[in-house]
């Protein structure tokens, strides 16, 4: 009888030691079994400059209640600020002969100042939601150096595109001018929303071509307005 429950119990260990090393070996042979259900891989974002340059923007951006995201194959440069052109941020797509330059402005001070001066006999005040066409057809002017422009008004779809509630694009045949890298159209675009911030952008380009207008759309969804 003991030499039978002795024979069992060698058995039993025998089987024990079996399963472990079955075990270990799967581990070892097959890992691809373990590791079988992956993550799929997040898509890469374009990552943004750390610079002084974009911390400031950001800061504007947040003042203006605009969103940002830097778009994939940009490149960060210095921003144009002189007597004649002040902007506060500024990309290139590097080989393409593309660039765009970026003005923001919170208007939310001067709303708050405008209502209170409604109420003053003594003071006038322009409207802050109008300030975007002063904007434009100045800067349209400084560029080109004439009022010779093609400009239109934005439609609907894209400004709800932009959280925005007007705008108006600019189609620029520029002066040769060393403050913008005697670049030889532009496309000016400005956006406004009521009560809230204005949004000026100016692409750049040697060529009219069907390239260009594809640069512009892959840059024209990285901000917008918040809601």
């Amino acid at each position: 009888m003991k030499a039978i429950v002795k024979q069992t119990k060698r058995t039993l260990l025998l089987l024990v030691l079996l399963f472990v090393v079955i075990s270990g070996g799967a581990q070892v042979k097959y890992p691809h079994l373990l590791t079988r259900v992956k993550k799929k891989p997040v898509p890469a974002r374009a990552k943004a400059p750390i610079s002084a340059q974009y911390k400031e923007f950001l800061q504007l951006l947040a003042q203006a209640s605009v969103s940002f995201t830097f778009p994939k194959n940009f490149k960060e440069i210095p921003a144009v600020n002189n007597e004649d052109f002040s902007f506060d941020y500024a990309m290139e797509m590097p080989g393409r002969d593309f660039e765009v330059w970026f003005q923001v402005k919170s208007q939310k001070e001067n709303w708050a100042s405008y209502e209170r001066a409604q109420n003053d006999d003594g003071r006038q005040l322009a409207n802050p939601d109008s300030l975007y066409l002063d904007m434009g057809k100045a800067h349209a002017t400084a560029f080109t150096g004439d009022r010779n422009y093609f400009v239109r008004n934005m439609p609907q779809n894209v400004l709800d595109r932009y959280n925005a509630d007007a705008g108006k694009s600019y189609l620029l045949n520029l002066l040769d001018l060393p403050a913008t890298k005697h670049y030889k159209y532009a496309l000016l675009i400005t956006l406004q929303r009521n009560h809230t911030g204005t949004i000026m952008m100016v692409c750049f380009t040697n060529e009219k071509d069907p390239e260009f207008f594809k640069n512009i759309d892959r840059v024209s969804n990285c901000l917008k307005f918040k809601l």
